[in-house]
């Protein structure tokens, strides 16, 4: 999807349409979350602090985040994949690997194929999407980027190696700016370069990454199309707009995401063995401390009271963010059963009511004493609707 945030607004608000939109939180300390194509001349880039993209481009329009309708949006997004081919490996909210090999006998050619989908992504949902044709992820991947916005790239078999070639080594998966100024240090700026150099040379120079970075750079790349890649972790987080210091200033915060956290394991269906509490201080120093549970839970308030135990053994400094995840997920009841089945527990049944109340009336209809004022994230529970992974991937 091309600038899909902005892009959702856009489509949303006609008023949007054709200005520079940056979608983004807090003016000092957020960062942006999507710039639309009108504003990326101005050089506003998605992660960039929101600070510095205000001063490049004083005239863009600024919008706050609303991840139920880019939620809503993805998940369409994803039944128009998913009814060309059950293959399809979802990397973010907005982007996804599709593997059409068996698909071409009922929808044509892929050229064909992803030229439909972006005709019906544009025609039912009123989005741009562009998209890359390759006979392998790495290559396909690239050739959407150089398609944006709203095109789409075919490379062929016979034509992976030449399309490689020129590009710059910063194209590579896993090359930073540091491996690509070691790479441009041994004379390596190109892909063609790296695949001209013999395997055991770059082995010496880079490691075992040096092999695998010349198969990427001839267009070797055995990785198949993963659907329903199973979820390692599901968590909550919160950027504050200002430093936090004290227990007592942070447990509102931990309770509160501890919370959500467990509605969304009771929503999946999913129970968590380990809890893991994020702190990033002041300074951006990002520090965390675990604790792996007698028994696996989907209780918030028991997430709540490991995360105030392993607090406890964080420093004491400025804070700028908390964060409560839990880890180990599996689904509820696949544990070893006891000999004699147990009933519903006095804290499920008060949880299944709970979700019940926030099901009908809202995050914000129940809540506990301590987070009576705080405003309840229903845009948070939006987030995670289409799978946590889905919102961790750069926006294109």
């Amino acid at each position: 999807m091309d600038a899909f945030y902005a892009s959702v607004e856009q489509r949303d608000d006609p008023a949007l349409r054709g200005r520079p939109v940056i979608v983004g939180g807090h003016p000092k300390r957020g960062v942006v979350l999507a710039a639309s194509y009108e504003v990326r001349p101005f050089g506003v880039r998605s992660a960039m602090p929101m600070a510095r993209a205000v001063l490049l481009a004083p005239q863009a329009v600024v919008v706050p985040p609303r991840f139920t309708a880019y939620a809503e949006a993805s998940a369409r997004v994803f039944e128009i994949f998913e009814s060309v081919t059950p293959l399809v490996e979802g990397l973010s909210l907005d982007e996804a690997f599709l593997d059409v090999t068996a698909s071409m006998a009922l929808f044509g050619a892929p050229a064909a194929i992803a030229a439909s989908l972006r005709r019906r992504i544009r025609d039912e949902l009123g989005l741009p999407a562009s998209a890359g044709i390759a006979p392998v992820k790495f290559v396909a991947k690239i050739a959407s980027d150089l398609a944006k916005p709203d095109g789409q790239r075919e490379v062929r078999d016979d034509e992976v190696r030449a399309f490689l070639a020129p590009l710059p080594v910063s194209r590579l998966w896993g090359v930073g700016p540091r491996t690509e100024e070691t790479l441009n240090a041994l004379g390596l700026r190109t892909l063609g370069d790296v695949a001209a150099r013999e395997p055991a040379e770059l082995e010496a120079k880079l490691g075992s990454a040096g092999p695998r970075l010349r198969e990427l750079s001839l267009g070797i790349d055995d990785r198949p199309v993963v659907p329903d890649r199973q979820q390692k972790s599901l968590g909550a987080e919160d950027t504050f707009e200002e430093d936090l210091e004290g227990d007592d200033a942070l447990r509102p915060h931990l309770h509160a995401q501890a919370l959500r956290v467990g509605r969304r394991l009771r929503r999946a269906g999913l129970v968590g063995r380990v809890v893991v509490l994020k702190e990033k201080l002041a300074d951006f120093t990002l520090v965390t401390r675990r604790r792996t549970l007698p028994e696996p839970t989907d209780d918030g308030q028991v997430l709540y009271r490991e995360a105030l135990a392993l607090l406890a053994q964080l420093p004491r400094a400025r804070v700028r963010l908390t964060g409560v995840s839990a880890q180990e997920l599996a689904p509820r009841g696949s544990g070893q059963m006891g000999l004699f089945a147990a009933g519903p527990t006095r804290e499920g049944k008060l949880n299944a009511t709970l979700d019940a109340i926030v099901e009908r009336f809202g995050a914000g209809a129940v809540t506990t004493a301590d987070l009576k004022d705080r405003p309840e994230r229903d845009d948070d529970e939006a987030r995670r609707a289409v799978g946590a992974a889905r919102f961790d991937g750069r926006e294109r």
